[in-house]
C-alpha cells in the first residue's frame, strides 16, 4: 500500500485495519476433519482416499465461494456443509451415539469482521447444526441456544427438522456399543467412578469434529465448528465446539481458528482464543502462538487434539498432537492441499 496513502486514510480517521481491508487480501481457507489416533494400518487404501476426496470437495467449494467475491462465513458455512453431511466425519450424518444410543450435535460460528458469532449444542433434529448457529448469529439477539430452545427457535426460521435416526450410521453404532461395555466395566471394577470410567476410554471416542477457517478478498476471517461430541456422552454433555473462545474464535486483524479435540481442555485452556491473544498481544506468529498452545500447554496438561489457524496475511497452520488429524488447505492461486498424518 502507499504510505502516503495510508497516511491520509488515518488521518482522515479511519483505522489501520480499515485501509488495509479496502485491498485484496489473499483468499485462504483451511478446514478439518477431526483428530485422533488415526493409523494407516488401520484405513484402507480406498477409505484413505474417501476422506481425502470429501476434503478435496469441501475446501474446493469454500474456495470457488471466494474466489467469487464471496464472504468468509459462507465459505466455511458451505465447507462445512459437505462434511456435516457425510457419514465419514463425527459431525451432522456421522455424528456419534449417547450412551442412550441417540444424538446431540453441537455447532459456532464467528464473524471476525463484526465479532459477533452464534452457537447450538444438544440440538437432536437438525440436519446441519452449523446453518443454525448461523442463524443464531443473525437472527437472534443471542449466542447460543441450546436442546429444544434451540429447536423451537429453528422453526420460526423455517428449518425442517429431520428424524434423530437421520444421523444413525452402522460403523458409530459400533463405536457406542465398544465404549459402553468399556464403561460399564470399568464402573463395576471401580465403585461406579463415572469419571474414572470415562477417561480410561480410547482416546478416539472422546472427541471428533469437523470445522473451517477463511479469509476472503476483503480481509475478513471467519472460523466455524460442528460436531457430534463424544461418543457415549451423557448428562447433556457440552464440549467445545460450540464455546466461543475455545472451539472457535475469529478477529479480524488477527486470527480466527477452528478446534478438535478433548473438548474439557480446549474450554479449561480456552484454546481458540488463547491462541488468537498470543498473535494480537504477544505479536507472535500464527505458527509461534499455535504452536505454543497444542504442542506445549495442551500437552503439558494432558489435552490432546489439534487445531487449524489462519491469520490476517493468510498463513495458515495445522499442528496436532495426535497421532492424526484429517485437514485440507487452499491458497489463492494454489490447488487444495490434502493431509491426515504430519508428511502427508
Amino acid at each position: 500500500m502507499n504510505k502516503l496513502y495510508l497516511t491520509f486514510a488515518l488521518c482522515l480517521g479511519l483505522s489501520a485495519n480499515n485501509v488495509l481491508a479496502q485491498e485484496q487480501s489473499p483468499i485462504t481457507i483451511a478446514i478439518h476433519g477431526g483428530a485422533g489416533t488415526i493409523n494407516a494400518a488401520d484405513l484402507t487404501t480406498e477409505q484413505q482416499q474417501a476422506y481425502r476426496d470429501k476434503l478435496t470437495e469441501a475446501v474446493n467449494r469454500g474456495y470457488q465461494i471466494l474466489e467469487q467475491g464471496g464472504e468468509s462465513v459462507d465459505a466455511v458455512k458451505a465447507a462445512i456443509n459437505i462434511l456435516e453431511n457425510s457419514p465419514l466425519f463425527n459431525a451432522g450424518l456421522g455424528a456419534v451415539y449417547t450412551f442412550d444410543g441417540g444424538h446431540e450435535l453441537d455447532a459456532s460460528i464467528m464473524d471476525g469482521k463484526t465479532m459477533n458469532a452464534g452457537a447450538v449444542a444438544g440440538v437432536k433434529h437438525i440436519k446441519n447444526p452449523i446453518d443454525l448457529a448461523i442463524s443464531v448469529m443473525h437472527k437472534s439477539p443471542h449466542v447460543m441456544l441450546y436442546g429444544d430452545g434451540a429447536e423451537e427457535f429453528a422453526l420460526t426460521q423455517q428449518f425442517s427438522l429431520v428424524p434423530n435416526n437421520h444421523f444413525d450410521t452402522a460403523h458409530r453404532y459400533s463405536q457406542l456399543l465398544d465404549a459402553k461395555a468399556s464403561i460399564i466395566k470399568a464402573e463395576q471394577t471401580n465403585g461406579g467412578d463415572y469419571q474414572a470410567s470415562v477417561n480410561q476410554l480410547k482416546a478416539n471416542y472422546k472427541y471428533g469434529t469437523v470445522g473451517a477457517v477463511a479469509l476472503d478478498k476483503k480481509g475478513n476471517l471467519a472460523a466455524g465448528t460442528s460436531t457430534g461430541g463424544m461418543t457415549a456422552k451423557r448428562f447433556g454433555r457440552i464440549g467445545d465446539s460450540p464455546v466461543i473462545g475455545a472451539g472457535t474464535y475469529a478477529e479480524n486483524g488477527v486470527c480466527a481458528v477452528s478446534a478438535t479435540g478433548h473438548g474439557e481442555y480446549f474450554i479449561r485452556y480456552q484454546v481458540a482464543g488463547d491462541i488468537c491473544a498470543k498473535v494480537k498481544y504477544q505479536q507472535k506468529t500464527i505458527i509461534q502462538a499455535a504452536d505454543e498452545v497444542i504442542n506445549q500447554t495442551l500437552v503439558t496438561a494432558g489435552g490432546t487434539g489439534g487445531v487449524i489457524a489462519i491469520d490476517q496475511q493468510g498463513n495458515i497452520v495445522t499442528p496436532f498432537n495426535t497421532q492424526g488429524m484429517y485437514r485440507a488447505t487452499r491458497h489463492e492461486g494454489q490447488d487444495a492441499k490434502v493431509m491426515i498424518w504430519r508428511e502427508n
